[in-house]
């Protein structure tokens, strides 16, 4: 039995999700056409410049921003972060640390904190159970 790939589309917002994109600040001919599995492929692979220029610089999204920051999306949002940040603005909130910053970076080690007790648990867990 033999697999192929068919030529399976996405739309432009999905294909630039895929690639960690702003998809307003993506070229119009990528916001206007749709994308095929193999295009997106070539794209991470190979990414032509404004594609480089978009990761390096941004705009960046807001899960890009919330990574880059280190905090959650909903973290962004009640520090009201609510559009797409250059890699500059990123850095100069890194900089400035504001307060709401700081309580979410507190939240978010919490949660991984957390997170991490849970797996060593269920794991503890597991293997007295083996």
């Amino acid at each position: 039995m033999k697999s192929h790939q068919s030529a399976q589309t996405m739309k432009p917002a999905t294909a630039a999700k895929k690639l960690g994109v702003y998809l307003p600040a993506t070229p119009a001919e990528f916001q206007e056409s749709v994308v095929t599995r193999a295009e997106l492929g070539r794209l991470q692979a190979d990414p032509p410049e404004w594609l480089r220029e978009l990761r390096a610089n941004g705009p960046h999204p807001r899960p890009v921003v919330a990574e880059k920051l280190g905090v959650s999306i909903a973290g962004l949002a009640r520090g009201g972060v609510t559009e797409a940040l250059t890699t500059e603005q990123i850095e100069a909130l890194k900089q400035d640390q504001p307060e709401w910053l700081q309580k979410e970076r507190a939240t978010q080690a919490e949660v991984r904190k957390e997170g991490a007790r849970l797996k060593k648990l269920k794991r503890e867990k597991d293997a007295k159970q083996d």
